[in-house]
C-alpha cells in the first residue's frame, strides 16, 4: 500500500492530463489519496516489520539475547540513514528536477526493498499466532472481579500455574504490584469444573501479563511530553530555518527540509556510540546485560529534549533581537537539532525496546504500535498546546505568539513553555519509572514465587 501511494503521487505529478492546470480538483484528490495510502501503509508495516525483525533473535540463547539488545540501536541507525538520504538527495531532486521524478525514485526504492525482504522469506523465524492477545487480559480482570472476596494465600507459590513442560510459552514470575489481580489465579477447591474455566481461573503468567499492560499506562502518559518536544523538530525548527540565511557558498542554498539532517546525524552518532562504547563500559561497571535499564535510557533522552528546547528558546530570542533576523546563519540551529537527535537516540530507541520487551510475547507488534502512538499523540497534544497558547497570548488585543510572520512571533516563549512542561513531567516520570517492575521469566526448575528469575 505504501508503494501504491507513492505511485499515485508520481502519476498525479507526471501525467499531463492530471496536472493542476488541467484539473485542479482531480489533482488534489489523487494527491490526498496517495498521501493517505502512504500513511496507512506505513502504519501497517512499520510496527509489524520492526517487531518481526526483533523476533529473529532467540531469547533462550545467551549470545542472541545480547545481540537482540543491539537490534533496535542498529534498526534506528538504518532508519535515520534513510531519513538522511530523504531530506538531502530526495529533497534536492524535488527542488531541481521535480516532485514527480522524486516520487518515482521513492517508489523504485520501495519496490527494491520489498524484493530484498521477500528474498529471505524461507530463512525467517516466524512466531505462531496464538489468537487474540486481548482476550486473556480480559479473562484475568473478570476472574479477579468474580473472586474479589476470596482471601489471598500467604505464599505466591500456591497460585495456579501450568507446568513448564505442558506449555511452549515462557512463564513469568509473580510480582507484588496490582495484587488485586492475583485473585484470578487463586484455585477454588470443591467448587466444581466451572471454577477451572478461563473466565474463572487464570495462570500466574496471564496475571503478570495483564499487570504489564496496565503498568504501561502511566509510562505511556509520562512520555507524551517528549512526543510534544519531538514534534517541533519537523515543524517549528524547520520553520525557523526557512527564514534564516541558508547559503552554503556563493551558488548553493540549503533547502529548508534538509536542515532535518542535523537531527538524523545526531541520532546516528548517539546510537552508534551508545552501542559500541557506552554499553560495553556500563556492562563491565554494573554487571548487567543492558548496562543501564530501559527506562533510565528513556529518561536521559527526555532530559536532552528539555535542554534542546531551552537552547532553541535562547537561539530564537537572539534571532528576534538581532538587527537583521533574516541574515542570521541557519547554523545557529545546529545545537538544538543535534541535542534533539541525541535525545532521540536515547528516548526513541529506548521506547521501542521498552514497548517491545515489556508487553506479553504475543502482543509485540501491538507494543511497537504503542510506541508509535506516543509520537502521534505527542504531535496531537502539541497542536492543542499551540491552540491554547494562541488563544491566551492574543487575549486583550495582544500580539499572538504565533503570527504569520515568524519575526513577529514569540516561538521562544513557546519553547520555554514546552521545556517547563517537560521538566515537571520528568519528575513524574522518574517517580513512575522508579516504581516499575520489569518483566521477569521463570528459570527452568524454579517455582513461580521463589524469585529465581531472569529479567527480559
Amino acid at each position: 500500500m505504501h508503494h501504491q501511494g507513492l505511485m499515485v503521487l508520481a502519476t498525479a505529478q507526471l501525467a499531463p492530463n492530471l496536472s493542476p492546470n488541467r484539473s485542479l480538483r482531480l489533482h488534489e484528490t489523487l494527491f490526498f489519496v496517495g498521501i493517505y495510502l502512504v500513511s496507512v501503509g506505513t502504519g501497517g508495516h512499520k510496527p509489524a516489520l520492526e517487531s518481526f525483525g526483533a523476533d529473529q533473535f532467540d531469547e533462550s540463547h545467551a549470545l542472541e539475547r545480547v545481540q537482540k539488545m543491539s537490534f533496535f540501536n542498529w534498526w534506528n541507525c538504518a532508519l535515520c540513514s534513510g531519513v538522511l538520504l530523504g531530506v538531502t538527495v530526495i529533497v534536492y531532486a524535488q527542488e531541481r528536477v521535480g516532485w514527480g521524478a522524486a516520487s518515482v525514485v521513492l517508489a523504485a526504492v520501495m519496490a527494491a526493498s520489498l524484493v530484498v525482504f521477500l528474498a529471505g522469506w524461507r530463512f525467517y523465524r516466524y512466531r505462531v499466532p496464538e489468537g487474540s492477545p486481548l482476550t486473556p487480559l480480559l479473562q484475568v480482570v473478570v476472574a479477579a472481579v468474580r473472586k474479589r472476596r476470596l482471601e489471598m494465600p500467604a505464599d505466591a507459590a500456591q497460585l495456579y500455574e501450568v507446568k513448564p513442560q505442558n506449555i511452549k510459552k515462557r512463564l513469568l514470575c509473580h510480582t507484588d504490584q496490582l495484587r488485586f489481580l492475583d485473585r484470578a489465579a487463586i484455585v477454588e477447591h470443591g467448587v466444581g469444573e466451572a471454577a477451572s474455566g478461563p473466565w474463572r481461573l487464570a495462570t500466574v503468567t496471564q496475571v503478570e501479563e495483564t499487570k504489564l499492560v496496565l503498568t504501561m499506562v502511566p509510562i505511556w502518559v509520562a512520555t507524551l511530553p517528549f512526543g510534544m518536544a519531538a514534534a517541533q523538530v519537523s515543524t517549528f525548527f524547520i520553520k525557523q530555518g526557512s527564514v534564516m540565511d541558508r547559503r552554503l557558498g556563493p551558488h548553493f542554498v540549503l533547502p529548508p527540509a534538509s536542515i532535518f539532517a542535523l537531527s538524523a546525524i545526531g541520532m546516528i552518532a548517539t546510537v552508534a556510540l551508545y552501542d559500541k562504547v557506552l554499553v560495553p563500559y556500563l556492562r563491565r561497571a554494573t554487571g548487567g546485560e543492558r548496562g543501564i535499564s530501559i527506562l533510565k535510557r528513556v529518561g536521559i533522552g527526555m532530559a536532552f529534549a528539555i535542554v534542546a528546547l531551552a537552547v532553541a528558546a535562547v537561539v530564537e530570542r537572539r534571532r528576534l533581537r538581532s538587527a537583521a533576523p533574516a541574515a542570521m546563519s541557519v547554523f545557529w540551529l545546529v545545537p538544538q537539532f543535534v541535542l534533539m537527535g541525541v535525545g532521540d537516540g536515547f528516548a526513541l530507541v529506548g521506547l521501542q525496546e521498552y514497548f517491545y520487551d515489556q508487553v506479553p510475547d504475543n502482543m509485540r507488534s501491538l507494543g511497537i504500535g504503542l510506541y508509535l502512538s506516543v509520537i502521534g499523540a505527542g504531535s496531537f497534544l502539541s497542536s492543542l498546546v499551540i491552540t491554547a497558547a494562541d488563544l491566551v497570548s492574543s487575549r486583550g488585543g495582544r500580539a499572538s505568539w504565533f503570527a504569520k510572520d515568524l519575526n513577529r512571533s514569540r516561538l521562544d516563549l513557546f519553547y520555554w513553555l514546552l521545556a517547563g512542561i517537560g521538566a515537571v513531567n520528568l519528575v513524574f516520570y522518574a517517580v513512575v519509572a522508579a516504581r516499575y517492575s520489569y518483566k521477569k521469566a521463570v528459570k527452568a526448575g524454579s517455582k513461580v514465587g521463589d524469585g529465581d528469575d531472569v529479567e527480559v
